[in-house]
């Protein structure tokens, strides 16, 4: 009877609703069901990092931040790729504007909102510096090597990257990205994971977590995961005409469909702050940027080369300044291993800042 119940879960029945919907073609031009979908996608992208999240139980901590991370990154990179194949050379910046603004809403939205609520609530909240340190210094390369590079470059004309240096970046990405995740797994786990956690063993831990369960939650997040690309994709027109509509400019759409993909992770991010768990939060902010950069670039870099669309990644002056700003002063505030709301309000004002540019540059 469990069995049965499990699969009139929201978590389940939403992803199948979406799909449904979605095969029906009542999505062409029609305003009513393109509210609905966009409704169905929020929630299926929710479904999508819940059942990632029980399958991260299963396999237990810092294991459980690093699924939920790569599944926001497989959301992130099947958007992107899916929506330049087919949107031709308007859509050449889509991948640098979303990564870019993804970064930005973990930097300065997520950390702040942590350390701004759990600075309220407990005062002063303490972390590993290690772990930061770790992930700061990974993240600064890879954005130097993916955002602030091509725009100074001068093997081709313009913010791009020459096919040799692409190559170069590809390599570059991937082995820092492996390189933090071997220190986050193996040689430095201790630096991830709670003081709670650590005389508790992983493989010893399935926190009440079937195997059915488990099942359920690998096969519902593949359908969770696809039916979010293929209804981003379709609602991406209607999205970005109401934004031109309005005046605003079209990186506007990259900043609204990051905001949505990365909305579940900053729930799950500042619940455990405000459960006084800063590491857990930090984890999956900092990790998710990492592998929101260092994954999502090579891949819309190999499927640039291999469909031949073009590829803008260099970012503008006032864009690269308002990144290093927030990456600076992520880097002040996290560096001593203690934590207040100061941080996190002035984390907040870079994110208001970055948006306010963004329609007003």
């Amino acid at each position: 009877m469990k069995k049965i119940k499990k699969l009139y879960q929201w978590t389940t029945s939403i992803p199948l609703l979406a799909c449904i919907l979605y095969f029906s073609g009542l999505l062409d031009n029609n305003l009513f069901y393109q509210s609905i979908a966009g409704i169905l996608l929020i929630l299926s992208v929710m479904s999508a990092v819940h059942h990632s999240e029980i399958i991260a139980h299963r396999v237990g901590e810092p294991y459980g931040t690093i699924i939920l991370a790569v599944s926001i990154t497989i959301i992130e990179v099947s958007i992107i790729i899916s929506l330049m194949v087919t949107g031709g050379p308007e859509y050449a910046a889509f991948a640098r504007d979303t990564v870019y603004a993804a970064v930005m809403l973990l930097l300065n939205g997520i950390v702040g909102l942590c350390l701004f609520i759990g600075g309220n609530k407990f005062h002063t909240q303490t972390f590993s510096a290690h772990s930061v340190r770790i992930a700061l210094v990974s993240l600064v390369s890879i954005v130097a090597f993916t955002m602030i590079l091509p725009t100074f470059t001068k093997g081709q004309v313009g913010p791009y990257y020459t096919e040799a240096q692409l190559f170069f970046e590809f390599i570059a990405c991937i082995a820092i990205y492996a390189a933090f995740i071997s220190a986050q797994t193996i040689r430095h786990r201790e630096y991830f994971i709670t003081d709670t956690e650590n005389g508790e063993q992983p493989e010893n831990k399935n926190h009440g977590i079937s195997n059915w369960s488990l099942a359920i939650s690998l096969v519902f997040l593949l359908i969770s995961l696809t039916i979010v690309v293929l209804l981003a994709k379709i609602l991406s027109t209607p999205l970005e005409h109401v934004v031109v509509s309005y005046g605003l400019p079209k990186t506007l759409v990259g900043i609204i469909i990051a905001a949505i993909i990365l909305l579940p992770e900053g729930i799950a991010a500042v619940s455990a702050a405000k459960n006084n768990k800063l590491q857990t939060s930090l984890n999956l902010s900092l990790g998710s940027a990492i592998a929101s950069i260092g994954l999502t670039i090579p891949a819309v870099s190999l499927a640039s080369y291999i469909y031949g669309f073009p590829l803008i990644l260099g970012l503008d002056i006032l864009s690269i300044i308002l990144l290093v700003i927030s990456i600076f002063t992520v880097m002040i505030s996290l560096i001593g291993g203690r934590s207040n709301a100061v941080y996190g309000v002035v984390l907040l004002v870079n994110l208001i800042a970055y948006i306010f540019l963004t329609i007003n540059p």
